[in-house]
């Protein structure tokens, strides 16, 4: 597996590290109404990067749609997550519209995965 392929499993892991640590701060602080959210997407597409770099490593997925899903989702959940986790911690996010910015990117990538299963292999 080449570094374009272990960089995404890398991030993944420190995504569901995130995750984990982020539930457990949100059952334990006061008010912390927007970590439960973060810690969700982290986990959740944690997972999701995991799947869809081994879906594209073992050719079920169209290789360059599939990596642009993956990086999606890589940038998109850091979108989202960091930008709830930092109005939650400092009380202003990462920048105007980031977190549906992220959201939305979740979204597509979502959908630009299904192109990838799809999309005929040569």
């Amino acid at each position: 597996m080449n570094f374009l392929l272990r960089l995404p499993i890398v991030i993944a892991g420190l995504y569901g590290g995130a995750g984990v640590a982020l539930a457990a701060a949100s059952a334990h602080l006061p008010d912390a109404s927007r970590l439960g959210p973060a810690s969700s997407m982290l986990l959740f597409h944690a997972c999701a990067i995991a799947a869809a770099v081994l879906l594209v490593e073992r050719g079920i997925a169209h290789r360059m749609a599939g990596l642009a899903a993956v990086f999606g989702f890589v940038l998109g959940t850091a979108l989202f997550a960091g930008a709830l986790t930092l109005r939650q911690f400092t009380g202003h996010g990462l920048f105007p519209m980031a977190a549906p910015t992220g959201g939305s990117l979740l979204i597509g990538s979502w959908l630009l995965l299904a192109v990838a299963a799809l999309w005929p292999r040569r």
